[in-house]
């Protein structure tokens, strides 16, 4: 056993940045993990959040953007608005199912350096698309659609970063990990009005366009562009951090009939349905807060700006719903989490129906906040859970077999963990489509926000059945 732990020590001392794959990785071994294998750990996890987080702003770009496009001339209706702001979550939820996958087929930091080059593709055509006011809607579109390139970040950096840590600090990594990538919603939110309204453009390339206030008809010069090209040069230095700083797990190649597997799974599904509720949510929230500001307060169109306080209170929440999933439990913190957050949609019900901004936002800031715990704390469930009913399986087989079954479980939870990610994402999608059909046929978001109560309910009982109840099939 000592040599093994020597052994595994030399092994992590060896591993320099910029070296691309490590054979042996043993995170539960204590003294393999104390002596090198946190230090490996860690430094993967800071340069995984940076891409991840210039993933987010990039895929929440027409959050804000799209909000902003009317009043500088582009004739775009509120129905034609909430299609650039949903086609990023559509296309973001697709790409999140080969972004798990091409994690495990060519290695975390190989995929890191691609998909986070990927992102010039949306930034580049924004940038050159709002300089002119008779650029058509559909190149917004395919822009709006690259953009989604940003959300697939997510599910690829979670699913790496899963095998770098131990299940007892599983909550806790990739809780930090998801609000370090969630976060750059609020940056976006909170950075684009003040980088369109600088003054110049920052890569000297076209002129300013003409903002006009609804409500008094007052005019401003703004540099749009500035909301695309300002995130150029960070996701080349993030590329080359990636190359210099990460490193890839032999740990994490699996074959496509294993990754295929957790489709036979239930609680893949479980887990999925709980994720749209909590991720889900804070995506489509995020995504559709400013528009759905604008629109429903149109004589106070400053408070858009705003919108980023949800995204940043759901990011931050975030690490603290992981953390205390490892303290108490993640059903038990799930399982409250919907209560809260349905207690919350009716608070926005009230105050929209009473013309309150103020009572509005602190309804769904608290909205916000529960999905950021709910978040972490339904990716702290998920690992436990394949990694519980694999070591069922193993009861009273021999060591090979149960090692065999503990690492399958590891693969299938990391697994799990993007292919739910991905699922979730179309709430990215599904929330500012729900806001504006309910907006069109009735003249409001009531509809839409009434469907979802009904919906958290059933993630109650998914979760009150199967995770959370005394004799619950997996209690976690």
């Amino acid at each position: 056993m000592a040599s093994t732990s020597v052994e595994n020590k030399k092994r992590v001392e060896s591993v320099k940045a910029g070296s691309n794959w490590i054979e042996k990785w043993n995170p539960e071994d204590e003294h393999f993990w104390e002596n090198g294998g946190k230090r490996v750990a860690r430094r993967n996890l800071v340069f995984s959040i940076f891409a991840e987080f210039l993933g987010f702003s990039v895929w929440q770009l027409f959050s804000i953007v799209g909000a902003l496009l009317p009043f500088i001339g582009f004739g775009f209706n509120a129905n034609q608005v909430f299609w650039l702001v949903a086609i990023p979550g559509l296309v973001g939820a697709t790409m999140r199912f080969p972004y798990t996958f091409a994690v495990q087929k060519i290695g975390g930091r190989n995929w890191t350096i691609i998909s986070v080059l990927l992102l010039l593709i949306p930034t580049l055509i924004l940038g050159f698309a709002v300089m002119n006011p008779a650029t058509p809607y559909w190149v917004f579109v395919v822009s709006a659609a690259a953009g989604g390139f940003g959300g697939g970040n997510f599910s690829s950096s979670m699913t790496n970063i899963n095998y770098f840590f131990p299940n007892r600090r599983k909550g806790s990594a990739l809780g930090i990990n998801a609000a370090g990538g969630n976060i750059g919603v609020a940056i976006v939110q909170l950075l684009v009005p003040i980088l369109t309204t600088i003054g110049f453009s920052i890569v000297a390339i076209g002129g300013s366009q003409t903002k006009t206030d609804p409500a008094t008809n007052a005019t401003s010069s703004v540099f749009m562009q500035n909301a695309a090209f300002f995130w150029v040069p960070l996701i080349l230095i993030s590329a080359v951090c990636a190359y210099f700083f990460m490193n890839s797990l032999h740990i994490s190649q699996t074959l496509a009939r294993e990754q295929a597997l957790v489709l036979r799974r239930k609680h893949t599904w479980l887990m999925s349905w709980l994720y749209i509720g909590t991720f889900g949510s804070f995506i489509g929230y995020s995504a559709s807060f400013p528009a759905l500001i604008t629109v429903q307060f149109p004589e106070n169109i400053e408070y858009a700006g705003l919108a980023w306080l949800g995204p940043l209170v759901g990011s931050l929440a975030r690490p603290f719903g992981g953390w205390l999933s490892d303290k108490v439990g993640g059903a038990r913190v799930t399982f409250w989490t919907f209560v809260v957050m349905i207690a919350a949609v009716i608070g926005v019900l009230y105050f929209l129906g009473a013309g309150s901004f103020p009572g509005f936002l602190g309804m769904f800031l608290l909205l916000f906040m529960m999905t950021g715990i709910g978040n972490g704390s339904t990716y702290r469930m998920i690992p436990f859970i394949f990694r519980t009913e694999r070591a069922r399986e193993a009861e009273g087989g021999d060591e090979e077999t149960q090692d065999r079954l503990v690492r399958q479980g590891l693969k299938e939870g990391a697994t799990v963990l993007g292919f739910a990610g991905a699922i979730a994402a179309y709430g990215g999608f599904i929330i500012p489509r729900a806001y504006g059909s309910s907006i069109e046929a009735t003249g409001g978001p009531q509809t839409a926000l009434t469907a979802f109560i009904i919906f958290y309910v059933t993630c109650i009982a998914v979760t009150y059945w199967f995770y959370y109840r005394r004799n619950a099939e997996i209690p976690c």
